[in-house]
């Protein structure tokens, strides 16, 4: 336990050292964390042979929690409100139609049955916030607040949708049940509960948590374990009763963050802390798990899928969901471009490797690859581009508050 201990800590602690450095050269730090797990693996310097699926599930899984935490304690409901309608298009029907049109895409560049294609849609369908925001940090970006909002709000909320189609396509190819109307609109029901007992239980828990850690002199020290701990059990809690536990703990830390009469910044400043841990554990770790040599295969067909994605799948998600809202199309632009993927995707690429299916760890692979294109082309271009349509505030114009 003390060499595990040891090794991990070292880990960390050079992945920290190393964020300053990533800023300073801007590059994308995600990549650079997922690098340390390629270099740790089976083909780097490390030489560690981990083909542990089920193991990096759980502890995404967890890691995932903690990072949607952060994300509601650090968002204000003035900027949900400024984002809601446009968040929440991106997060529903933005998701469907990414997933419907990379589906279609991977099933006629692979040959691939429709439902496998549509498994692969559904997997990296959602946006990454923490990934996309790095990019902007690190590029010296502090952008408009309704672009900006609407980005996070939507990659704090699209995760349940895509985790949602992404269990329904594989059970589907797994059975090897017929994709019909019928079929999809079955799974109508299984949405409804896990978004409303996601939402009914992320609500009720941050206001019980709040209530109490304003009505109880708790330690100053222990007020913030208290918060997590009260936001793990709303995650798990949710999850044992078939709710949304990723939406859950998202709005719990809304609730938490903005039911005080002052945001608890100390509070915020922990969970900040634990996020980038999560993050650094778990980039690692997807790096570890993946195979570089099967990568250059796998290039030709990720490229295309990423072209897919990147510049027809989410420019047309954006185009039809934002319609209603009527934002400026220079706005649009920047939203459609930075539909940044992340460690969700990789994430959920595991699903179906690890279910009895058809599904090989090759999935996994190009998922992993498209991930990469998306940090390393998104995180270059983030500020340049934030820049040249004066969404930057020290730039651009003033800031909308609209």
């Amino acid at each position: 336990m003390t060499q595990y201990l040891f090794f991990v800590s070292l880990i960390i602690a050079s992945s920290i050292l190393l964020i300053p450095l990533s800023t300073r050269f801007r590059a994308p730090i995600l990549f650079v964390f997922l690098v340390i797990g390629m270099l740790l693996g089976e083909d780097g310097p490390g030489g560690i042979l981990f083909e542990g699926f089920s193991l990096t599930h759980s502890i995404g899984s967890v890691c995932l929690a903690l990072i949607l935490l952060s994300g509601g304690l650090d968002t204000r409901f003035r900027d949900v409100r400024a984002a809601a309608l446009p968040a929440a298009l991106l997060a529903g029907p933005g998701v469907i139609v990414t997933a419907l049109v990379v589906g279609v895409g991977y099933s006629l560049v692979l040959g691939a049955p429709l439902a496998e294609g549509l498994l692969f849609g559904a997997v990296v369908s959602s946006t990454d916030a923490a990934a996309t925001f790095m990019s902007l940090r690190s590029g010296g970006i502090v952008l408009d607040r309704r672009p900006r909002q609407t980005l996070l709000v939507e990659s704090g909320i699209n995760d349940p949708m895509a985790i949602f189609l992404t269990i329904t396509m594989v059970e589907i190819v797994d059975t090897g049940a017929a994709l019909t109307w019928v079929s999809l609109a079955d799974t109508l029901p299984l949405l409804l509960q896990q978004l409303g007992l996601g939402a009914l239980i992320g609500l009720a828990a941050g206001w019980a948590a709040s209530t109490l850690k304003n009505r109880v002199r708790l330690p100053s020290g222990l007020a913030s374990p208290f918060i997590l701990s009260i936001g793990l059990m709303a995650f798990s809690g949710t999850g044992v009763i078939g709710g949304s536990g990723f939406l859950a703990v998202y709005l719990f830390g809304l609730v938490v963050a903005n039911h005080a009469p002052v945001p608890p910044t100390r509070t915020i400043q922990f969970h900040d802390g634990l996020s980038w841990i999560a993050q650094i554990c778990l980039f690692v770790l997807l790096g570890l798990l993946v195979t570089p040599s099967a990568l250059p295969e796998l290039a030709l067909a990720g490229l295309t899928l990423a072209a897919i994605l990147f510049l027809v799948a989410r420019p047309a998600a954006v185009a039809a969901c934002l319609m209603p809202c009527r934002l400026p199309l220079r706005e649009q632009g920047y939203i459609a471009w930075m539909g940044m993927r992340g460690s969700v995707p990789i994430f959920l690429s595991i699903f179906p490797v690890i279910s009895p299916g058809p599904i090989t760890p090759s999935f996994f692979n190009l998922v992993f690859v498209i991930v990469v294109i998306s940090l390393l082309f998104h995180g270059l271009t983030a500020s340049a581009l934030a820049r040249w349509l004066g969404l930057d505030r020290e730039t651009g114009e003033p800031p909308t508050d609209r």
